[in-house]
């Protein structure tokens, strides 16, 4: 709990940890990717932390296309009718244990003003024994809802773009009833294409605590896997990752900037011809009280159901360096200043792994701090990790090894059975529109002042910069404390001002952008007398 005296604040939470994915190229599900994926899990444990009891991990966790075959046959069993596997998707709650009849009837109430019914309530068959005593305290009850696109009030099968829709937005307004009705829970997934399975858990401790994963009949052709390093929060069962689509190594260390930002937005979010008025379920996009990796998988959540692709949203929210690349394609160019004008950049440092179910792919920040390496195997294999050699691939050869440098994306396309690097996918997200058409008949650009240090420039205005100042809060205090020292003697703070203001910048014309901030500053501290 958090208390007015307490050093703990949420919005510091940050994470460094080991991430990867493990692919078959073609979209073939198997046991054996499941057990590669969990595997490399294992071989990144050293990546995570370990709670005093020796038992305890910070949280791992895989995120997988829904595995169709097994859901079908455990709602058969469950509910004595048989389900269309292609027809069905999965929901993960994670409920107080002391909320749980509740929390049920809430779900079931908010599916079904969506249109949407639960074929069955599943108890996710798991072994607390195999947890640490911090673990095992805390653990939820952990139920999945089967849950059937046709209804009883609809005629006409969903496409799974609006069945993930219609889900999305239930789970929004679960969330936002449960809040009001001090309900505790947490949805890890609710989807037509993904499931998660993660929790407080150390790598190993994954398949023998959730049994499903030993089932011969849950194949899958992708895994997404997290080890948990907590540096600076409290691990939770709901931190751990992966997240609805992405996980995270790393910070997103404009974190704040960009919930303002994104809060800014918020009133301008529509959904078009909706049949309800729905708008007030998306709002607030951001969590504040998931983790800084959790608040970037909302962006990026809300983008996909947006009508964007999984890479389209990465690379919007996590660009490149694109302003001053002078090898750049104009047409990128055009992609990055055009979605400039839509949102500003999650930087980290951030090494990323993402999927929508059927791509998977991996991308660092611009930074460039985090390390991850890929490879592909001449039978189809691909694979991408905090490490080289965390996948086992065996005696596979390989035809393709590499590592991600700043800005960098690989995708892995299953269903058309490709696979792309960072200037095919770059290049291909830049022609799927006429940016740079579209900048030159739309960009209005902010007119710059006259010449630096003109005695006719605007900017020497004093009301007008004093205003200018008070806007984007500057205070006298951090002028005279902070921002003189540093133009004046290039240190970071003074303590006290003292008499070193120079008067010799005021009797010439500065000769460069330094000089100048040099005279504006003495000139703001000292204003001359009339």
């Amino acid at each position: 709990m958090t208390s007015a005296s307490s050093p703990y604040q949420p919005r510091y939470d940050r994470g460094n940890c080991g991430i990867g994915f493990v692919a078959d190229r073609h979209g073939r599900a198997s046991r054996e990717i499941l057990n590669l994926g969990i595997d490399a899990l294992i071989n990144l444990q050293h990546r995570g932390a370990l709670n005093a009891d020796a038992k305890t991990g910070d949280g791992a966790g895989i995120l997988v296309p829904i595995p169709r075959r097994f859901f079908a046959r455990e709602a058969e069993r469950i509910a004595s009718h048989s389900i269309d596997p292609d027809a069905l998707a999965v929901g993960v709650f994670f409920f107080n244990p002391h909320h749980v009849t509740a929390n049920m009837e809430l779900v079931e109430a908010v599916l079904h003003q969506h249109g949407l019914q639960i074929a069955a309530w599943r108890e996710v068959p798991v072994d607390p024994d195999v947890l640490g005593d911090q673990a095992r305290v805390t653990m939820p009850r952990i139920l999945h809802a089967i849950v059937n696109q046709q209804s009883s009030t609809q005629h006409s099968a969903l496409s799974t773009q609006q069945f993930e829709l219609q889900l999305y937005l239930a789970r929004k307004e679960f969330e936002r009833e449960a809040r009001a009705a001090n309900l505790e829970a947490y949805v890890p997934s609710l989807s037509a294409r993904t499931i998660v399975y993660k929790g407080l858990l150390l790598a190993p401790q994954i398949r023998q605590f959730y049994r499903d994963l030993d089932d011969d009949d849950f194949e899958v052709p992708l895994v997404v896997f997290h080890q948990r390093y907590s540096t600076n929060t409290f691990p939770t069962w709901a931190r751990a990752q992966p997240f609805r689509v992405l996980c995270h190594n790393g910070e997103i260390n404009t974190l704040q900037g960009n919930l303002a930002w994104m809060k800014t937005r918020e009133p301008l979010l529509d959904l078009g011809g909706a049949a309800r008025n729905l708008r007030g379920l998306i709002r607030p996009v951001i969590d504040t009280s998931g983790s800084d990796s959790a608040m970037l998988d909302n962006a990026v959540e809300l983008l996909l159901h947006g009508g964007r692709d999984i890479r389209h949203a990465v690379a919007m929210l996590v660009p490149q360096a694109w302003e001053k690349t002078p090898d750049l394609p104009q047409h990128i160019r055009d992609f990055y200043a055009y979605h400039a004008c839509l949102t500003e950049p999650w930087d980290g440092p951030a090494a990323l792994v993402f999927t929508d179910g059927q791509t998977v792919g991996a991308s660092l920040d611009r930074n460039g701090l985090r390390p991850c390496r890929y490879f592909v195997t001449e039978d189809g294999l691909i694979g991408a990790a905090s490490e080289a050699g965390a996948v086992p691939i065996g005696d596979r050869r390989l035809v393709v090894r590499g590592k991600l440098g700043p800005g960098h994306m690989i995708l892995a396309e299953t269903h058309h059975s490709v696979f792309l690097e960072d200037g095919q996918i770059k290049s291909e997200l830049a022609s799927r529109q006429p940016y740079g058409t579209w900048l030159k008949n739309n960009l209005r650009r902010v007119h710059q002042p006259t010449a630096l240090g003109s005695q006719n420039s605007a900017i020497r205005d004093r009301q007008s910069e004093i205003q200018l100042q008070a806007a984007f809060g500057y205070t006298t205090e951090e002028l005279t404390m902070v921002l003189r020292p540093m133009v004046e003697t290039k240190a970071e703070a003074i303590g006290s001002m003292g008499d070193d203001t120079p008067s010799a910048v005021m009797s010439h014309k500065p000769r460069s952008l330094f000089g100048y901030f040099r005279q504006r500053f003495a000139e703001v501290t000292n204003p001359p007398i009339d």
